[in-house]
């Protein structure tokens, strides 16, 4: 026998057997614990990639619909500055109407629609009543004009109304005549 097998047999009879399997099985363990913490780290690693390449396409998405939306109001602010440059206001006034009629229709094209209120029940969903006006020609509640118009975007309220509200005035009885 060489000195290194005389070494390992005596080595092994040193330590009993269960011993021996022990040390193996920790060595086994530990090893094993070593490779779960790389694939661990590795997992952690990925993930964080992956969030960040979503937050990146999000962010770029965002920065996309954003320059197309701009883009389209971009025609109807050439249009207020050309309407500014005439002093005859008939030029002016038509100028006006033309850019407000453009940026109806850009909002429109973009799924924005005005709320009609005017003549109709008051719905608090959809207005704010900033003030009541006395009418005995017309039902309590009933929207009589507006003061800034609502808007939908699809079916959600973009921004509410804000009305001036009937209220219902009874006339005094007359007094009869003659008294």
């Amino acid at each position: 026998m060489d000195t290194e097998s005389a070494a390992a047999a005596n080595e092994s009879l040193e330590q009993p057997p269960a011993e021996t399997d022990l040390a193996a099985q920790l060595d086994a363990a530990r090893a094993l614990a070593e490779e779960r913490l790389g694939e661990l780290a590795y997992a952690r690693a990925e993930i964080e990639n992956v969030r960040k390449r979503a937050q990146r396409i999000a962010d770029e998405r965002l920065l996309s619909g954003r320059k197309q939306l701009i883009g389209k109001f971009l025609p109807v602010l050439d249009n207020l500055q050309r309407a500014l440059v005439y002093d005859d206001g008939d030029v002016l006034r038509n100028g006006l109407q033309a850019t407000l009629k453009s940026l109806e229709v850009l909002l429109a094209g973009e799924g924005v629609t005005p709320l009609e209120t005017v003549g109709k029940p008051f719905d608090p969903h959809l207005a704010e009543a900033i003030s009541t006006r006395e009418s005995a020609d017309h039902e309590d509640d009933l929207v009589l004009e507006e003061a800034q118009r609502g808007y939908r975007l699809g079916e959600e309220l973009l921004r509410p109304a804000l009305v001036v509200v009937a209220q219902r005035v009874v006339p005094a009885a007359s007094e009869e005549p003659g008294t």
